[in-house]
Formats: structure tokens, C-alpha cells, sequence
């Protein structure tokens, strides 16, 4: 191995050595103990930066020390739990605006095909809408001089040349139908919405589908609740499949609108951190009624808290499939060279006092692999499959018994639904022929959609005819698909993922998920449950 090799391999786990040397004898210090807001607790210098500074003034050749640095805080954090990480300072912006809810930029959706940037939809009332860009318009380039169309651009190089702070502007050349035009565009706040979709399902019935939890949500599931009201809604379906969740506070708040007053959501604790209860403590606004929760193996953290709460009081049923198992809490600290260090500090532990954090005492990689086992181990379809790591019984209000330690069990299991993922299926969605079949329909045939007032017409009234279905078909087989092994399972799936696409283009994620619900399982057993409730 050559000298600058050794050296590549040995620095970063030279620096994690000395970083977690110095951070445990830090932490005996008298003046680590008495203080939560900071990493570094006195004013010597710790062993870690002694070695930097010998490094970039006394070592023979010149060092890239910030990428060591690094290195050495990820050979650390690798030895923890799979949740306390680093984010690098050119990501932390991104990060904090989804949890915000919201960013800086020109409020469009885009995709890129045959190395041109499509708009796909534009946001209604947002800076593009305002400039008077229109779907289906082709961006060629940027502030002049930046050439985007036919140079093998990528989504994230666009995402930056189009981003920016609110009232900067961005020029653009557009090309439109045959014509190119310039198009000036004002940057604004482009909102980040949490909640996909919230509309009635049945009669009485209210659907909303909540995807994170972030600084807007408790806003925006007050808003979504008020209007379901309106329209008659006495019961509730919430859906957290996917829903990796987000800032604590927010599935608190949420959490408070569904149950009594006084009642414990969440208590979290830790080696360094003193118990804290979080309870409900106002009047909710749907306290009472019945209410579902839908949960897979993609809800994770916030969403489990929410949804263990609901479990633990027996305030609802849990319907779908075993949740991700993270019960463990992060605090983000900012670092001197703009990085955040989100360290895990304190578990969170459902009312009944179970953990739902699975184990991660097999390493990350293990830890990573989880989901996926659980798939070949048959959990996904057999809830017979499934066993708890954590046998101790914990009990809700009503006496039932659960359990902890790898995330929560539904009371009704709803296997996964294989047939919507046949290999042609999965074919078409990674060659992503629904998505250019649908951007260059709609963008043909826009004028035919104006008949439709909003998605609840769309939904009761269009329907996927063979026409549609062959033009989809030929589309597919030019793209190198073989169709000729479509079964009639494959027809009506690709029927009903057309028609929700093509709803999503007109009415965004909430006309996507009124079509697409209708025939799914986990959807159509939380509506029947309802229905026969007489709450």
C-alpha cells in the first residue's frame, strides 16, 4: 500500500479516535454535566483540534482537512444508533425546509425527458403561475447565458439554478407549442404541504392522508378537519402510510385534537435527559367520533407516536401493517462549520410505557435491511409472520395487551397487495412510462379536461377507455416494453393508474389519492369498519 494510501485510511479513524476520546473525557467534566446547549465545554483546546492544527501547519504536505474531518465524524457516528447522523452544510438547507414546510423558489413541478425540462404542473397562484408559465412549456435555459435543454442536466442542478431567495428573480427561455419565449420569474415561498390529500370517502366519512410532520401540519390538519366538517364528516379514516414523520411537536398537537383532555400522548427520556410528559390539554376538535389510523411498514417515528397514542387509549382502530420501529430522539446541533450533528438523545415511550424502537444491535447494515427481510420472511403477506422481539405485555386503557420493540402492531393486518406489482407493472413504473405517457396527453388534450369542475366530478364521471388504454399501450412498446403479457389484472390496474395521474395533473396529490383509493384494500376495510360503527 503506498504512503498517500495509508495515510487516506488511517487519518479518518485517527481523528474519530481522538474525537471520541475527547468527547467522553469532555463529558466527565464538572461543566459538561450542568449544560444542554452545547458540544464543547470549556475553553481548552480538546485533543481533536490539537491534532488538526498539527496536521495543517507542521504535516509534510498540504491535507483537504475539512473531508477528513468529515470522514472521522461518520467513522463515529457509525458506532451508534442508525439515527444520530451528520448532515454536511450544503444539505442542511434542504432539510430544514421540509421540515419547515416550505421553501425559496418558482413553484413548479418538472421532469426531465429526452434531456429537456418538461413543466409538469405549475403551483396555483405561485411566482410561475404568476408569470404566466403554463404546463407542458419546455425550459431551454436559464438566466441567459445557462443552456438547460440537450446538455444531460440533472434534476438537482435545476432545482438550484431555479431556487432562490424570495424576490430575487430568475429569467428563463421557454419553448412553447413552436415559439420561444423569455419569461421573468419572481421568486416566492413555495409551500412544502404535509397533508396529501383530505376529502369525504363516503357519506359521513372523512379521508386525510398526512405524509410528514412538519411546522405547517398542525395548521393544515385544523384546516383539512374544519372543511371535512362542513361537508358532514362524523368519522375518520387518517392515513400514515409512509409517513416517516418529523418534528415531535407537531404529531403532539395533532394527537390533541383526537383525544380527551389530560390525557399522556408521548413521554421521552434519556441517560442525560429527565422524563418529560406531553399530554393533551385543550378541547380537540374531533375527540369524538370513530376513528381509523392506517399504518405500514413506512410509518415511522412521529407517525408512530400519533398512532400509539390512538392504540394505547383505544380511541380508534389501527388498520394495515406493522410500523418502522423508531422510538428514539434526535436534537440537532449546529456545527462551527455550517453541518448539523442530530444526535440521538432521549427514546420516546407510548402511555402504556412501551418502547417501539426496534433493535439496532446488529449494526446499521442490519438495521438498514430490516424492511427488506421482513418482505422475504412473508411478514408483508402472513401476520402469522410476524414475530415480536419484545414478548413483555404492555396493556391499553381498555386492558387489551400490545407490545413494544419493533413498532406498531396493527389490529387489523391487511396483507400487501402483490397484484398491483406484477412484472410488468414493475416494468412500467422504473422505465417511467406512466409518467411520460400521461405529461404528453395532457399536455395534448388539456382543453378536453375543462368540463371538469373539480376532482370529485372527475372521479365520477371519466372513465379510461380502450382508446386511451391502446394510445398508453403503443406508447409503452416504443419505449421497449413488451405488452403482449398484459393480463386483465395488468389492464384494470393500468386503467385506474392513468385516470389517477391524470387527475393528479388537474387537482395535484388529492385527485391523485381519490381515484387510486377507491381500489385499495387498506382504504375499502377502514371505510366498511366505519360504516358498521355507530359511533
Amino acid at each position: 500500500m503506498s504512503e498517500n494510501r495509508k495515510l487516506k485510511v488511517f487519518l479518518p479513524l485517527l481523528f474519530a479516535l481522538v474525537l471520541a476520546l475527547g468527547m467522553y473525557l469532555g463529558h466527565k467534566m464538572p461543566a459538561a454535566r450542568n449544560s444542554d446547549s452545547v458540544i464543547f465545554f470549556n475553553n481548552k483546546r480538546g485533543s481533536l483540534q490539537e491534532v488538526m492544527d498539527l496536521l495543517k501547519y507542521k504535516y509534510v504536505d498540504t491535507l483537504d482537512l475539512s473531508d477528513a474531518q468529515e470522514e472521522a465524524i461518520e467513522g463515529l457516528l457509525s458506532h451508534l444508533d442508525p439515527h444520530s447522523i451528520y448532515i454536511p452544510p450544503a444539505n442542511v438547507q434542504e432539510v430544514n425546509e421540509d421540515l419547515d414546510g416550505n421553501f425559496e423558489g418558482i413553484g413548479v413541478e418538472f421532469n426531465i425527458i429526452r434531456d429537456t425540462v418538461n413543466i409538469l404542473s405549475v403551483i396555483a397562484g405561485g411566482p410561475s403561475d404568476a408569470a404566466g408559465v403554463l404546463t407542458g412549456d419546455k425550459i431551454l435555459a436559464v438566466n441567459d447565458s445557462i443552456k438547460v435543454a440537450g446538455t444531460s442536466i440533472t434534476a438537482d442542478k435545476i432545482r438550484k439554478l431555479l431556487r432562490g431567495p424570495r424576490n430575487s428573480t430568475v429569467k428563463t427561455r421557454m419553448l412553447r407549442g413552436n415559439k420561444e419565449l423569455d419569461v421573468t420569474i419572481k421568486r416566492g415561498v413555495i409551500p412544502l404541504y404535509s397533508i396529501d390529500a383530505s376529502y369525504m370517502a363516503a357519506p359521513g366519512i372523512g379521508y386525510v392522508k398526512l405524509s410528514k410532520f412538519s411546522a405547517t401540519t398542525y395548521t393544515e390538519f385544523m384546516e383539512a378537519l374544519r372543511k371535512l366538517q362542513k361537508l358532514g364528516m362524523t368519522k375518520l379514516v387518517l392515513d400514515l402510510r409512509q409517513n416517516g414523520g418529523g418534528l415531535l411537536d407537531a404529531a403532539v398537537r395533532v394527537a390533541d385534537e383526537l383525544l380527551p383532555d389530560n390525557e399522556l400522548i408521548v413521554y421521552t427520556q434519556g441517560k442525560s435527559y429527565p422524563r418529560q410528559d406531553y399530554k393533551s390539554t385543550r378541547p380537540g376538535l374531533f375527540e369524538k367520533g370513530a376513528l381509523t389510523v392506517l399504518l405500514d411498514e413506512g410509518s415511522a417515528s412521529a407517525s408512530e407516536v400519533l398512532a400509539g397514542a390512538i392504540q394505547d387509549h383505544d380511541r380508534g382502530e389501527i388498520i394495515g401493517r406493522r410500523s418502522f420501529g423508531k422510538g428514539l430522539v434526535q436534537e440537532p446541533f449546529d456545527l462551527s462549520n455550517g453541518g448539523t450533528l442530530r444526535l440521538t438523545i432521549a427514546r420516546y415511550y407510548l402511555p402504556s410505557g412501551r418502547s417501539i424502537q426496534k433493535s439496532y444491535q446488529n449494526g446499521r447494515e442490519a438495521y438498514e435491511e430490516d424492511i427488506a427481510n421482513r418482505y422475504s420472511h412473508g411478514e408483508f403477506l402472513s401476520r402469522d409472520s410476524i414475530h415480536p422481539l419484545d414478548t413483555m405485555p404492555y396493556k391499553t386503557d381498555k386492558g387489551r395487551i400490545v407490545y413494544g420493540g419493533g413498532g406498531i402492531m396493527p389490529d387489523v393486518f391487511i396483507p400487501f397487495d402483490t397484484t398491483r406489482y406484477s412484472v410488468l407493472l414493475t416494468d412500467l413504473y422504473t422505465r417511467n412510462v406512466f409518467g411520460d405517457f400521461i405529461y404528453q396527453y395532457y399536455t395534448a388534450h388539456a382543453g378536453d379536461f375543462s368540463k371538469y369542475k373539480d376532482a370529485v366530478t372527475f372521479n365520477e364521471q371519466f372513465r379510461t377507455d380502450d382508446a386511451l388504454l391502446q394510445a398508453f399501450r403503443a406508447h409503452a412498446v416504443r419505449a421497449g416494453v413488451q405488452m403482449d403479457r398484459m393480463s386483465e389484472k395488468d389492464a384494470a390496474e393500468i386503467r385506474i393508474r392513468l385516470k389517477a395521474l391524470l387527475a393528479r395533473q388537474l387537482w395535484r396529490s388529492e385527485g391523485f389519492y381519490m381515484v387510486i383509493n377507491e381500489s385499495d384494500p387498506v382504504i375499502l376495510r377502514a371505510v366498511d369498519a366505519l360504516e358498521k360503527t355507530n359511533d
